[in-house]
């Protein structure tokens, strides 16, 4: 008899749930569940108040709708006996962080709290915490701290020491009131389990913790701030737990919600992007595997710890046990592409894609495939939400060098597409040139199902073939495999990861193979990308900081 779990997989604009089969990875149903509120970042639901700048806020009840409507749907769909699904794991996008009280219940549910900003849940691309960040990373070099080096030696304002120690700074009794600063996935794993657990994943990449040493000492909080010294023991309280481990079982509630047997095992929570990782079977070093979608992260694994400029991250079984997993990522790359067609091109644009029977993406993909490398003369950094790798600074703006009266607005899409190319090119030369090598991509996400163009162009840029999950879901089957090695193999699913990769993981057939006469021009272009990079990034001309700060007044 078939035995199945599920994945969740918790994006920034939306929800799915994907039902696998536990013998070969075959993804049986998706279901995907937009959020009803979306990115709240202009005005809080219902009071209707102002957010300043750089907030992103979500409705933690958005994602309980994703499990009590897209599971269903997947196990009606499918047609199978939900007696038959054994386990289930989620992932999320991350740093997403939400204050909640002893009970477990968010802040930002209470009706007295409701209008205050910081009792809501912060989405990972929350940037209002930047000056925390940059007193945390000053701070932290001064004192000679040995966590710094681990994450490229800058904090992000995108992680949860940036986001609490803004909610203190701003609405202190908030900070107060908090009983746990929690990860949104493993509040939504205590919603289904009634157990509140951390995984290692998210406490070691995003909120500065070490398998061997713990979270940053005392002493480091006490220098950022007095009312910090005991965050840890109190407020990030509770033992962390590595991937695959059983967080508890479904409960009763959210079973007869969702339309599953309760009982079944839940696994802890995930990062979307790491749960790729063996979505796409790669369970060793040497495979950089790109999640595409609104941003990337790249993940790469290791057998030592290293030190790599503007990495993200490296945690000891942070993706995968038994290595060291390493994390960079780029701010925006679909968000840059999105931003593009939905506010710069010219109405003839629209009108020829309706004509041709495609949508702008496609019409301005095919347009675009038309030239070579190089022959739009132009050149764009690819910081539209900021520089998350390698220079770690949320207040980088985009640029694009070489327009004239004679520019098109597919030469415009080309070079946005080959600028956040060059962005992954620097990833990629981080690690490779400090020890940690990189020799072929994976490639995963809603981009590299949809964009050939693009793909050719990131293998010419960085010289290296890309694999392609055969996947659409990759992080949500992931997801659905830690589940499986949280039911473990005794009620059918595996009694570890490598094991459940091997069964369930697949690429496509095809690769893209760097075509060498493009690479030959990428390689001048990328160095002009540099010369640029660093001009703008590392301090020579501030230019785009001053813009902002004339903005903001």
């Amino acid at each position: 008899m078939k035995k199945y779990t599920i994945g969740v997989d918790y994006g920034t604009g939306s929800g799915r749930a994907v039902l696998v089969d536990l013998h070969d990875g075959t993804e049986v149903a998706d279901h995907v569940t937009e959020y009803r509120h979306g990115v709240i970042d202009e005005r809080l639901p219902e009071s209707g108040i102002k957010l300043e700048h750089e907030w992103a806020l979500q409705h933690p009840r958005d994602y309980i709708e994703v499990l009590t409507t897209s599971v269903p749907a997947v196990i009606k769909e499918s047609g199978i006996n939900p007696e038959d699904v054994i386990g289930l794991g989620i992932d999320f996008t991350a740093c997403t962080m939400l204050p909640v009280d002893d009970k477990g219940e968010p802040l930002c549910f209470k009706p007295e709290l409701a209008e205050r900003p910081h009792s809501w849940l912060k989405l990972w691309k929350h940037h209002a915490g930047q000056e925390e960040a940059n007193l945390i990373n000053e701070i932290a070099e001064k004192r000679g701290e040995t966590f710094l080096p681990r994450y490229g030696g800058k904090i992000s304002s995108e992680w949860m020491l940036a986001k609490i120690w803004q909610i203190l700074n701003e609405d202190s009794e908030i900070y107060d009131l908090t009983d746990q600063f929690l990860e949104a996935t493993d509040w939504v794993v205590f919603k289904m389990t009634g157990n509140i657990t951390k995984n290692s994943c998210t406490a070691g990449y995003k909120a500065n913790w070490h398998k061997k040493d713990g979270y940053p000492s005392k002493d480091f909080f006490k220098a950022l701030d007095p009312r910090l010294e005991n965050l840890t023991e109190t407020k990030l309280r509770g033992e962390i737990l590595p991937l695959g481990t059983k967080a508890g079982e479904l409960s009763e509630e959210m079973a007869s919600l969702m339309g599953l047997k309760a009982g079944i095992a839940v696994a802890v929570g995930n990062v979307d992007a790491h749960a790729a990782v063996p979505g796409v079977g790669v369970t060793e070093p040497g495979k950089l595997v790109m999640a595409m979608g609104t941003s990337i992260c790249h993940m790469l694994l290791g057998t030592e710890e290293n030190q790599v400029e503007g990495m993200c991250g490296v945690v000891e079984d942070g993706i995968i046990p038994g290595y060291l997993g390493y994390e960079a990522g780029q701010s925006a790359v679909g968000d840059i592409f999105a931003w593009y067609v939905e506010n710069a091109v010219p109405a003839y644009v629209k009108e020829e894609a309706e004509k041709a029977g495609v949508n702008i993406h496609v019409w301005l993909e095919q347009e675009a495939s038309k030239y070579k490398p190089g022959q739009s003369g132009l050149l764009a950094l690819d910081w539209w939400n900021g520089n998350r790798s390698v220079l770690v600074d949320t207040e980088l703006s985009g640029l694009i060098v070489g327009m004239t009266l004679l520019t098109k607005p597919e030469e415009i899409y080309r070079a946005l597409l080959e600028a956040t190319a060059f962005g992954t090119r620097k990833i990629v030369d981080a690690f490779h040139q400090n020890g940690v090598p990189v020799e072929e991509l994976y490639a995963c996400g809603g981009l590299p199902q949809k964009n050939r163009l693009l793909m050719q162009i990131y293998a010419d840029v960085t010289n290296r073939p890309i694999k392609v999950a055969d996947s659409k879901q990759t992080p949500a089957l992931g997801a659905a495999m830690f589940g499986a090695v949280a039911a473990g193999a005794d009620k059918g699913g595996y009694d570890s990861i490598v094991e459940a990769a091997k069964k369930m993981a697949r690429v496509k057939d095809e690769a893209f193979e760097p075509i060498p006469e493009n690479v030959a021009i990428y390689e001048k272009l990328y160095q002009e990308y540099s010369t640029l990079h660093d001009y703008f990034g590392r301090g020579e001309n501030d230019v785009m900081k001053r813009l902002k700060a004339i903005r903001q007044g």
